[in-house]
């Protein structure tokens, strides 16, 4: 199983980005999918989280401005940045929980990550 991250990028401030994650290989299912950032010197954080029925979570610093959606026929999760501003500056990852089988249980994968650097 792999995640593709993809979609990062140079945006002036105010812009927008739209992240893309693929999942590619033996999935059974996908349960839940997130986002994660790392700026520089900075600990990973959780961005956005979607459920398996799209329930969804974020941060209080992207409350309002980022959008995470799934689609399930795609495997595929994806995160619209709007608004974006100098402090969302950093690699974004990209995470899913994932069956392989139907008796299996759940392991956890990572994508690669995206870089998405906004200037003021």
């Amino acid at each position: 199983v792999q995640l593709q991250a993809s979609g990062g990028g140079l945006v002036q401030a105010g812009g927008s980005l739209r992240l893309s994650c693929a999942a590619s290989g033996s999935i059974f299912s996908i349960n839940v999918m997130d986002w994660y950032r790392q700026a520089p010197g900075k600990q990973r954080e959780l961005v956005a989280t979607i459920s398996s029925v799209d329930s969804t979570d974020y941060a209080d610093s992207v409350e309002g401005r980022f959008t995470i959606s799934r689609d399930n026929a795609k495997n595929t999760v994806y995160l619209q940045m709007n608004s974006l501003k100098p402090d969302d500056t950093g690699v974004y990852y990209c995470n899913a929980y994932i069956k392989l089988t139907p008796a299996g249980g759940t392991v956890r994968y990572w994508g690669q990550g995206t870089l998405v650097t906004v200037s003021s």
